[in-house]
């Protein structure tokens, strides 16, 4: 018999680090990011953001990209943007090929696994929605040993609709909610974007500080739980359900 109960996860900057990519960056530019008054970190944050923005804009403006080909095209931008005059030769197509192929290694938190298991031991099916590729994420959980069954991995390139565009949460919400009586079923992420985009669709909000330390609620609203760790949202997640 399914659980009644549900908790969709983010993936990437949620149970899963940005820091191998942020060190890859390190290892094959750090040296000379340096020189030029560069932290290797915060060009991988900016790149980051800003390829979640234009991620974003192409899919309100219906041209959808998926993430990965966004970002990687972001590349030399970001260079030019952060002082580097002639950024493609001072980076050559090695030097990305070299990030882009450690952005396939990503890892989980250290924490996440035991965050998972704490939901599924009080009863809780565990789901993946991403707007990552759907093979890379899967190859982060087997890489980490915790198991998710394909059908429950589910990413925005599947109906080309980006978060945090309402209608990317609404297929799987109404899915879970009509196989469960109308029950309403969680969202838990680290992007506070993303989770007050999930609760504003109809989601119940679950948000972990761990990414962004600030939540900046007074932007995004409270959600139904929040907290510092992911096991200790996992706890309150299952304390807030048991009292509903």
């Amino acid at each position: 018999m399914s659980s009644s109960k549900h908790v969709v996860f983010d993936i990437v900057g949620t149970l899963v680090a940005y820091d191998h990519v942020f060190d890859a960056i390190d290892t094959r530019l750090g040296d000379r990011l340096r020189a030029e008054g560069i932290k290797p970190r915060l060009l991988g944050y900016t790149w980051m953001e800003a390829a979640e923005r234009e991620y974003t804009n192409l899919s309100l403006a219906q041209s959808y990209v998926p993430f990965g080909e966004v970002f990687r095209a972001l590349f030399y931008r970001m260079l030019w943007m952060a002082g580097i005059a002639e950024p493609r030769t001072w980076a050559s197509a090695e030097d990305l090929e070299y990030i882009m192929a450690e952005y396939q290694l990503l890892k989980f938190r250290p924490d996440a696994a035991e965050c998972v298991q704490k939901l599924r031991d009080a009863g809780f099916t565990v789901w993946a929605f991403t707007a990552a590729d759907i093979n890379r994420v899967g190859g982060y959980f087997k890489n980490a040993g915790v198991e998710l069954p394909a059908e429950n991995l589910l990413s925005c390139d599947d109906v080309g609709v980006g978060k945090p565009d309402l209608e990317a949460y609404r297929p799987l919400l109404e899915k879970l909610k009509s196989e469960n009586d109308g029950k309403t079923p969680w969202f838990a992420a680290a992007h506070m974007w993303d989770v007050s985009a999930a609760r504003k669709a109809g989601f119940k909000g679950a948000y972990c500080s761990v990414w962004e330390k600030e939540s900046l609620s007074e932007l995004f609203g409270e959600m139904d739980v929040m907290d510092d760790t992911l096991p200790g949202m996992a706890d309150k997640i299952i304390a807030h359900q048991a009292s509903s």
